[in-house]
């Protein structure tokens, strides 16, 4: 069999000087300008002054970053635990997307109380860019060799190399010449830019079909469906509760969190 979709193992950092710039960071940064572009549109769209959303983009960004790099440090215990400065010390390559976007719940709840926002509000207006914005970060997977599921012969399968394997597919079973494997980083990433597109069409609807937080609840269901779905193609986690992996019980929950809001939502109205 031969590789199809990528047959060459990825760097997973560009070396510049001393440094090693990670594809992983790079893509958050590309995601990030993807999500205030949308965003901005969406917020001049509503009456609201795009200005508000560059402006809250160090509080966002901070607490995101904080929120994403926890979430990882926590999954990967197991490593960090070893050796507890890798926490703080380069090249802070590991970031988790669930954490992430926690963090910048929190960073956009502080500038929407700032700018007497609701939060209802401007959480919708940031669903279409991050949506868009977790297509783009998604690929930075690929470059660390991560987020990918069992062996396949499709022709999309990607090569992972022996140091990035999991304990289930050893490079003894399961040869790094022959063995391509199901890339759940494009998956999801298709999914998540379909999502945006939704996302944007529904934040469009007019009348009083649409209510402050619709848009927000979609996220939950869209992306909690997403997730749970493609988190049952992997294997090997490293955070678990009650032996189920944490990112499947989030995604659930999200998914449920979101049908009912929708529910009280439009109840209430």
């Amino acid at each position: 069999m031969t590789l199809g979709l990528i047959d060459l193992i990825p760097p997973s950092a560009i070396p510049i000087g001393p440094l090693d710039i990670g594809f992983y960071g790079l893509g958050y940064v590309v995601a990030v300008l993807v999500l205030l572009w949308v965003s901005a549109g969406e917020a001049r769209r509503r009456g609201i002054d795009p200005a508000r959303v560059n402006g809250a983009l160090v509080t966002v960004a901070i607490c995101a970053l904080i929120g994403a790099r926890l979430y990882h440090v926590i999954d990967q215990w197991a490593y960090y635990s070893a050796d507890v400065a890798q926490i703080v010390l380069p090249p802070y390559s590991g970031l988790g997307l669930y954490g992430g976007i926690a963090g910048a719940i929190v960073g956009i709840a502080i500038e929407a109380r700032r700018h007497g926002v609701p939060l209802a509000r401007a959480l919708d207006l940031v669903v279409p860019g991050t949506l868009f914005a977790q297509a783009i970060a998604r690929w930075g997977n690929f470059f660390n060799q991560e987020l990918y599921g069992p062996p396949t012969d499709a022709p999309w399968g990607i090569a992972i190399d022996c140091a990035h394997r999991v304990a289930a597919y050893p490079c003894e079973t399961h040869p790094q010449a022959t063995t391509g494997f199901h890339p759940l980083f494009l998956y999801e990433s298709v999914l998540n830019a379909i999502g945006g597109f939704i996302a944007l069409w529904l934040s469009r609807r007019t009348g009083d079909r649409l209510r402050d937080g619709d848009v927000a609840s979609f996220w939950m269901i869209w992306y909690g469906g997403t997730r749970l779905l493609l988190e049952t193609f992997r294997s090997g986690w490293n955070w678990t509760i009650l032996g189920i992996p944490t990112a499947m019980l989030v995604g659930a929950a999200l998914m449920a969190l979101g049908v009912g809001l929708v529910f009280r939502r439009h109840a209430r109205a």
